[in-house]
């Protein structure tokens, strides 16, 4: 028994190097989703521009929407921010933001400076609609059915590769449907 005692460190030590080493192997951007299939959650909150104003997630439905989760704290979000600035120029896409645990005011002067890809941003400043989307951390980019049903998660930042290969097709095949 007194032989027993001393192995179990090691046992410990095994077991949680195979889970480190299985975690090395994971993908951040391939994260699911327990969203996926579902309607985008309830909600009643106002946009950035107007504290007046009451969005609901009947936004969403009749057309093929993304829905990108970001925040003037995110460094990933200051260098995803041009690319959609660039897709809401050049591609028919609507785009609404979350403005995800942020100031508004400092909200209202990231879009004034570095240009306004959203058709509106929603205010999320206490995280309850990230945490009903099941939101990690910003940037985050969601794909709207016309229905209003979620049908992809992409978590980190939107580039030109990821709508090549990723949600530009996806949004292509769903505009079919």
């Amino acid at each position: 028994m007194q032989r027993l005692k001393l192995f179990i460190p090691l046992i410990v030590f095994a077991l949680l190097a195979v889970l480190f080493w299985r975690g090395l192997s994971l993908d951040p951007t391939e994260m699911p989703s327990s969203r996926l299939g579902d309607a985008v959650p309830a909600f009643e909150l106002p946009t950035v521009d107007n504290p007046e104003a009451t969005i609901t997630p009947a936004i969403f439905k009749g057309q093929v929407s993304l829905l990108n989760v970001w925040a003037t704290w995110c460094q990933a979000c200051r260098i995803e921010h041009p690319f959609l600035v660039e897709l809401a120029e050049t591609e028919d896409i609507p785009i609404y933001g979350i403005n995800y645990k942020d100031d508004v005011e400092e909200a209202k002067r990231w879009l004034e400076q570095l240009h306004d890809p959203y058709e509106f941003s929603i205010v999320d400043k206490e995280g309850r609609l990230g945490l009903d989307l099941g939101v990690f951390g910003a940037p985050e980019t969601y794909v709207v059915d016309k229905q209003g049903i979620i049908r992809h998660r992409h978590v980190g930042i939107v580039d030109q590769r990821v709508w090549d290969e990723e949600i530009g097709p996806l949004v292509a095949r769903l505009r079919e449907e």
